[in-house]
């Protein structure tokens, strides 16, 4: 192929990347000389969107830190959220984990209670797009449901709360009128 078809085609080809990318990423292509000749310029881009820059072949993602941060948690509790919510839909059907399974805790709850736990859990889901705090809260919610099946499986507290104490009322107390009170 003569040189100059080739660059056409390299042009089209690069041209149909940085459409399915900016698609796809909802960013835009940079290449790496871009980025050494305006910096400056570069950087204002990432500020407000992922950029991603090209070198030979390959490709690199420059966003803000706390944009990165958000998406590793994003990964990192999408994962739980769906061994979670599988685990729950298990134990559910009448399948066993066993104990040793990462939440085998689960096995605390019954039918309904596990149904319940996987609504919330969906719930915060539908929303993470629309509301960061939906990752604190899908994050809180299998803390506070991990705590209770704690809670639950413990003998003690179960024997704390099934002990049956005799209640003693209390009296009201006597209001006296002595000289020693009404002087304080």
């Amino acid at each position: 192929m003569p040189l100059e078809k080739r660059s056409d085609v390299d042009r089209g080809e690069k041209a149909m990347l940085s459409e399915s990318s900016r698609l796809v990423y909802g960013d835009e292509l940079i290449t790496a000389t871009e980025l050494n000749r305006q910096p400056g310029r570069v950087l204002d881009l990432a500020m407000d969107h992922p950029i991603t820059i090209t070198r030979n072949d390959q490709h690199f993602a420059l966003l803000r830190r706390d944009e990165m941060a958000l998406l590793v948690k994003a990964a990192a509790l999408s994962l739980k959220v769906f061994e979670v919510t599988a685990a729950a839909y298990r134990l559910r059907l009448g399948e066993q984990i066993g104990s040793e399974h990462p939440y085998g805790w689960l096995k605390e709850f019954d039918k309904d209670e596990l149904s319940e736990l996987i609504a919330e859990m969906e719930k915060d889901y539908r929303l993470v797009e629309s509301e960061p705090a939906a990752w604190d809260r899908i994050e809180a919610t299998i803390y506070e449901w991990h705590e209770s099946a704690i809670a639950i499986s413990s003998p003690e507290l179960a024997a704390a709360f099934s002990d049956e104490i005799e209640e003693v009322l209390l009296t009201k107390p006597t209001a006296e009128n002595t000289t020693e009170s009404a002087s304080v």
